[in-house]
């Protein structure tokens, strides 16, 4: 199974998230825009699993000390790939959610898990694959306040993309 660490937004920060999207989206030639249901903040990505790795991972979560934070998204940005842009939406500086990051990713680590060593930059995917005239730009600030971590499953049901929260901390 594939498997990432995320934080998951409330049904108005996913509105509002979508509501970035779907601006974007009208202002574009083409792009694999996410669905709303899956907009998330992917803290590690872990890959193919199999049960015992599974077991690892939630026992390295549930070590962790989650403390409430609050997550400002602020920003819409871009990185630049052939074929078409991956756009953002930007984490305002936030050192709670790095501390959260580094500490899972520690434990992650010590519990056997090869890791991207890529220095980690909190951002929610909007869409790939975009090609447009739009440039990057401030939003007015929006958020929530976070208290959980949810260990996410990927994978296609009937075609479609789906993201399921399996285990939270």
């Amino acid at each position: 199974m594939r498997l990432f660490f995320a934080i998951n937004f409330s049904e108005e920060t996913q509105s509002q998230l979508a509501a970035l999207r779907d601006e974007l989206r009208a202002k574009s030639v083409r792009g694999n825009f996410s669905a709303t249901e899956n907009i998330h903040l992917t803290l590690v990505f872990l890959g193919e699993c199999d049960a015992k790795q599974l077991s690892a991972a939630k026992a390295a979560a549930d070590s962790l000390k989650i403390e409430e934070m609050n997550i400002r998204i602020d920003r819409l940005g871009r990185f630049r790939r052939d074929g078409g842009d991956t756009w953002w939406a930007g984490i305002a500086e936030n050192d709670a959610l790095l501390t959260l990051q580094r500490n899972l990713t520690k434990n992650l680590t010590s519990a056997g898990f090869r890791l991207e060593s890529r220095k980690y930059s909190p951002h929610i995917t909007l869409a790939r694959k975009v090609l447009t005239e739009v440039q990057p730009s401030q939003v007015e600030p929006f958020g929530e306040t976070v208290r959980s971590v949810q260990l996410m499953k990927s994978e296609r049901v009937q075609g479609k993309l789906t993201y399921a929260a399996i285990h939270t901390v």
